[in-house]
């Protein structure tokens, strides 16, 4: 768990100070020792003692006290010093009406959360007076309930954005990690996966397995090394989430089969990216750090784990391919989708989806289908294949007008220069999009064009930040959406599918997701019922836009669109309906008609004009 110490000025009893010069208070001033000469002089006095005597006892007497005031006094106190030294403020002729106390630095802790990066404040003992200001926000019940939940999560050390554990165990279990669960058994599920690694690891690779699963712990070298005030949301503990996930249940090492790891070869990569970019991306390997963009970093193990992904991804699409397995999963990082010919930009560095495509045509692949489902829209893919009708590209993300990053995926990019209609869009307009959305979206766009494209390979670019929970994406897809996804287009290209890992940013969420995914891979049935999948207004908004535009390439979609038109009609009729019941339900009483009540009758039923 990543922490940081943040130092705020704070009054100690109960006031506040903005400016960061404090002002420093310090007794026995002039007119206090003048005072006490004073005193001193007239107690003398009473006993007949001459005037020389008594100026010099006063003097000397001052001096004594001054001297032990210095002594008792330090030259900045604390409430401590103060409780600890009462007899030096017994003085009743002291004003001390303009009397500050001084300042300390007081120390809040703050601690970034595991599971989605996201920053929380440690927990607080609270004094009288804020239990004073808690009883008034009983009166209101919103504030409440967001005070009954801030409490909670301090009181169980839970990040506020995910509800994840500050001591989360997810890196050594994933998604199967809770803080309310036996650690017990947890450990021991792993123990007994990781005892049988070895064993499995043979097994796997000796049998004919269906699914491949490409991954290398040097991957996880390609991390930040500027340390900032927050964690880099691409970070490699998404991979070791994700294997924790897959080894917990027993799927990785075991079920799956691995394949080795190799760097992909110059050409391969010239294929994809201009020499230009390659050599930029080679440059990393002399810098320790360094920045393609503000977000988009590289360390001098970066260039090796962007190569070794990307020739995974070639090496799974041509063992698919060729038959030696049925499918595969890519567990790999950095991610690529938005890896243009000449650029290198969210996160990503080289374009693995692109690498696999061209692999499985060299392959023999004459059509291949990527299907990106990331919550960012696949820039650099759609890039590379903006001409070329031998792939077709299908991305569903959030747009919102252009506002969402990177802002490009519009409905009116449809490829260009002969390729027009290869390139397909589904730009949501508005987060939190979920499962019955992009379910909606594949029965009428994607698996209809899809099915017409005949595709003899199919990619997924399989980004989880359009998760539930996800920090950056904020939609809401769960694991068994992306369960229905990947089954829909497993029924494609005779099952020949590999899925690409792409972004992804809360743990819990992408181990999940992607261990439903390759549930799916191995054979795993699908119980989700596809008859009654009801949209959103929004969703049937955009479905309804991309129809209209994608139809003029895909005549196969008018018949839809034609019924999508006569479902929005059917809303809007009952949209209009209800609004015309709500409204009949609150009607003034018909003798508001006539009389002095005739204008505020009509204004309240909505009409101006007697029926």
């Amino acid at each position: 768990m990543v922490s940081e110490t943040v130092q705020v000025s704070c009054v100690t009893n109960g006031g506040t100070k903005s400016n960061e010069s404090f002002k420093r208070k310090h007794l026995g001033s002039d007119e206090h020792a003048s005072a006490s000469r004073h005193d001193s002089s007239d107690a003398k006095g009473d006993i007949g003692t001459s005037d020389r005597d008594m100026a010099a006892n006063i003097n000397e007497d001052t001096q004594v006290d001054d001297a032990s005031k210095k002594v008792r006094l330090p030259k900045e106190l604390t409430f401590q010093d103060m409780y600890n030294n009462q007899d030096a403020f017994d003085d009743d002729d002291e004003d001390d009406s303009d009397w500050e106390p001084v300042q300390k630095h007081i120390e809040i802790l703050k601690w970034f959360c595991t599971n989605c990066t996201m920053v929380n404040l440690d927990d607080v003992f609270l004094c009288d007076v804020h239990f004073y200001f808690l009883f008034l926000i009983l009166f209101h019940a919103l504030l409440l309930v967001c005070f009954v939940l801030n409490l909670l999560c301090d009181f169980w050390n839970l990040c506020k954005i995910c509800g994840e554990h500050k001591e989360s165990g997810i890196l050594r279990h994933g998604f199967y990690a809770s803080p309310f669960s036996p650690e017990v058994e947890l450990i021991q599920v792993e123990s007994e996966a990781t005892g049988s690694e070895k064993e499995i690891w043979s097994e796997a690779s000796a049998s004919n397995c269906s699914t491949a699963v490409g991954f290398d712990e040097r991957m996880l070298l390609h991390s930040e090394v500027e340390i900032k005030s927050h964690p880099h949301p691409e970070r490699p503990d998404r991979l070791r989430a994700i294997a924790a996930s897959l080894s917990a249940a027993g799927i990785f090492p075991g079920k799956c089969c691995p394949i080795p790891a190799r760097e992909i070869t110059l050409e391969e990569l010239q294929m994809v990216h201009s020499s230009e970019h390659i050599e930029v991306v080679e440059l990393t390997r002399q810098m320790f750090s360094s920045y393609f963009t503000p977000d988009t970093y590289a360390n001098e193990h970066s260039a090796h784990a962007a190569r070794l992904a990307a020739g995974l991804c070639a090496d799974l699409a041509s063992a698919i391919f060729s038959g030696r397995v049925r499918n595969g999963f890519a567990l790999v990082r950095p991610p690529g989708h938005h890896a243009g010919v000449t650029q290198a930009m969210g996160f990503c560095l080289h374009n693995n989806a692109a690498v696999a495509a061209l692999a499985a045509q060299a392959a023999g692949a004459k059509k291949v289908l990527i299907v990106d489902w990331d919550v960012h829209h696949g820039n650099g893919t759609q890039e590379i294949f903006d001409q070329n009708k031998s792939v077709l590209y299908i991305s569903l993300h959030r747009h919102e007008g252009g506002k969402f990053y990177p802002g490009t995926g519009s409905t009116f990019e449809v490829g260009t220069k002969g390729a027009e209609g290869y390139c397909v869009n589904i730009p949501w307009s508005r987060g939190g999009v979920g499962d019955n959305d992009y379910i909606f979206a594949f029965q009428h766009v994607v698996l209809p064009i899809a099915s017409k494209f005949a595709p003899d390979f199919t990619i997924i670019s399989a980004g989880f930040d359009a998760a539930r929970g996800d920090p950056l994406g904020c939609c809401d897809v769960t694991p068994a959406g992306y369960t229905q996804m990947t089954h829909m287009l497993s029924t494609l290209s005779g099952g020949k599918l590999l899925v690409v890992l792409e972004g992804g940013y809360n743990l819990r969420s992408i181990s999940s997701s992607a261990t439903a995914v390759i549930k799916v891979l191995l054979g795993g049935s699908c119980e989700c019922e596809l008859e009654n999948i009801v949209p959103s207004k929004a969703g049937l908004l955009t479905v309804l836009e991309v129809l209209k535009i994608q139809m003029k390439y895909w005549p196969n979609l008018s018949s839809s669109f034609e019924k999508l038109q006569l479902q929005r009609a059917m809303y809007s009729v009952e949209k209009k309906h209800k609004q015309v019941k709500r409204r009949r339900v609150f009607e003034p009483p018909l003798w508001w008609r006539w009389g002095r009540k005739q204008l505020l009758f009509h204004i309240l039923t909505g009409h101006f004009h007697l029926k």
